[in-house]
C-alpha cells in the first residue's frame, strides 16, 4: 500500500493541457490514462470536461475557464468594495458623533 498524502497536489496548466491532449489523442479512457499520469481519474475527468467547455462543446450555461476567472476576480473586488464601504460607514458615524459634541 503506497503512502499518499491527504493534501491535494497542484498541477501546472501545461501538465493539465498535456494530460487532456493525451486522453483526446490516445483513444483511451480517462480511467486508463489517469494511473499512468499518477492523477486521480476524477481530476483528469474534470480537466477533460473543462477543456470541452472551453472549446465551446460543453453544456449551455457552463462557465469557461476565462469566465470562472473573471467571476472569481469580480467576487474578490466586490468583497473588497463592501469592506471599504463598511469602513467609510463607520467613519461617517464616528465623525457625525464628534460633530454633535
Amino acid at each position: 500500500m503506497g503512502s499518499k498524502s491527504n493534501r491535494s497536489r497542484r498541477y501546472t496548466e501545461e501538465f493539465k493541457r498535456d494530460a487532456v491532449a493525451l486522453v483526446r489523442s490516445s483513444g483511451r479512457t480517462v480511467t486508463e490514462v489517469a494511473p499512468e499520469l499518477e492523477v486521480s481519474a476524477e481530476g483528469l475527468r474534470n480537466w477533460v470536461r473543462q477543456d470541452q467547455v472551453d472549446r465551446g462543446q460543453g453544456v449551455p450555461g457552463e462557465l469557461t475557464t476565462a469566465e470562472r476567472e473573471e467571476l472569481r476576480r469580480l467576487r474578490r473586488q466586490n468583497r473588497e468594495q463592501a469592506e471599504t464601504i463598511e469602513v467609510l460607514r463607520k467613519a461617517a458615524v464616528f465623525f457625525a458623533k464628534e460633530s454633535d459634541r
